[in-house]
């Protein structure tokens, strides 16, 4: 079946799907129950496609089913208001669905971001098409054969394909819902727009930890393992630098702490509890992580990790390097890898500046225990999330996403603010008519 033909049914089954609110919660909270059913199976193929590590592939799995479950309830909030007027007419403002929303999915979460992106819309009466990376083909038709499970025909679509078939769903859908690269990303929105359809693009990011003299380095390193090097450093929140506020002593003493925590992590076969750090992706982004590996050595150096593999395997390590001078491509332009790196200045302004001097601004983790100081600096950061005294990777499923700058383009994903993405308000004015009974 080609785009035209889904788009078709999908219109059709639209109608009927948007008519029926509590048919809808029903239909996602079965959802849910499917795929609880088939977990082993959607784990396996994450794991088989995309080399996540069995461990985390279990926990994207968790927080899709937690996101069906939260969009079935999400269904039967109050979708509007009524707005003072004369007695006795009445003002309504109601949510409305636009149609036909299309996604465009990344394969770094092939199960996670195309049910948090198809779990909203259909909440709110949407039917749905999803246009998933090449790379993670498998496991998004398999989401389709479960959903068909539940959903009425035509509701929830996927067609695979390249650029191309992307080009054609912009071109087709009501709306446009999109993750991935800051180069693709920029190229949908400015199609969208021109065609005066609304759009959202969560794109690359260059995510900043910034570590204040009194952070407590256990925390620290567990949390810059977890988000400079889980899944290989192939998540878009990554930290990808550390700007350590404090002299030469202090500097070594998380350098020395942070180094330890690296050489621990243990880079294998994704089936493997054991394994922290899977395969890269593909040869491309091998390629990638260790021409960025040569670029560190030469004008700077590798404080831990660094290794390359030669046995095809396309296994990184988690690499720390230090001394990469502030205006360079490394400090500026995420490589999809397990690469973070370091640097260090005297006081929290310089931090601010460093942090918020790339075009990125997706979010940002500060290390303190001091309250007022995370509060006072995050308002300073230009990101769309701050984590404090947490992994700048990893996200709720109910509170907004998204970032500023470069990072991100349109309104928020997740929780409440993803319903409002996928709808937009119809004002109706009810006037009295004539008076019949006084």
């Amino acid at each position: 079946m080609n785009l035209d033909q889904i788009i078709s049914n999908a219109r059709k089954a639209q109608i009927s799907w948007a008519a029926n609110p509590i048919a809808r919660s029903a239909a996602l909270s079965a959802v849910a129950k499917t795929f609880t059913a088939h977990r082993d199976d959607l784990v396996n193929l994450m794991v088989d496609e995309v080399y996540k590590p069995i461990t985390e592939a279990r926990g994207e799995f968790a927080r899709a089913v937690a996101i069906l479950e939260y969009y079935s309830q999400a269904v039967l909030d109050p979708d509007g208001t009524s707005v003072p007027t004369m007695d006795p007419n009445l003002i309504l403002s109601l949510r409305r669905p636009y149609g036909v929303a299309g996604l465009i999915t990344p394969w770094n979460f092939p199960v996670a971001i195309p049910i948090w992106k198809a779990a909203p819309a259909l909440a709110v009466g949407n039917a749905v098409i999803i246009k998933p990376s090449e790379f993670a083909t498998k496991t998004a038709l398999f989401l389709q054969e479960l959903m068909a499970k539940t959903l009425p025909e035509g509701i929830f679509n996927v067609i695979p394909g390249g650029a191309d078939i992307g080009v054609q769903l912009v071109d087709s859908a009501d709306l446009i819902s999109f993750t991935g690269s800051a180069k693709v990303g920029g190229k949908v929105v400015a199609r969208a727009a021109t065609l005066g359809k609304p759009v959202q693009a969560e794109m690359g990011g260059h995510s900043p930890a910034i570590v204040l003299p009194d952070a407590d380095l256990e925390l620290l390193v567990s949390h810059i393992q977890i988000g400079a090097f889980s899944y290989s450093g192939q998540k878009c929140t990554a930290t990808r630098r550390i700007i350590i506020v404090g002299d030469e002593k202090r500097k070594a003493e998380v350098v020395d702490a942070l180094r330890s925590g690296a050489e621990k992590l243990v880079a294998g076969d994704p089936r493997d509890e054991k394994t922290f750090l899977g395969p890269l992706i593909h040869s491309d982004s091998y390629k990638n992580y260790s021409d960025a590996i040569e670029s560190a050595k030469q004008i700077g150096r590798i404080i831990s990790g660094g290794r390359i593999d030669a046995s095809g395997k396309n296994l990184p390590s988690a690499t720390l390097t230090d001394s990469i001078p502030a205006a360079h491509q490394l400090m500026c332009e995420e490589v999809f890898a397990p690469i973070a790196h370091i640097a260090t200045v005297s006081t929290t302004d310089e931090a601010i500046a460093l942090a918020n001097s790339v075009r990125y601004g997706l979010t940002a983790s500060i290390h303190t225990a001091d309250l007022e100081a995370s509060l006072r600096i995050s308002r300073r950061l230009n990101t769309g999330m701050v984590k404090v005294n947490g992994p700048t990777a990893g996200v709720d499923f109910h509170a907004p996403f998204g970032g500023d700058k470069d990072s991100s383009y349109g309104m928020r994903e997740q929780g409440k603010a993803s319903l409002d993405f996928y709808s937009h308000t119809q004002t109706i004015t009810v006037n009295s008519g004539v008076r019949k009974f006084q």
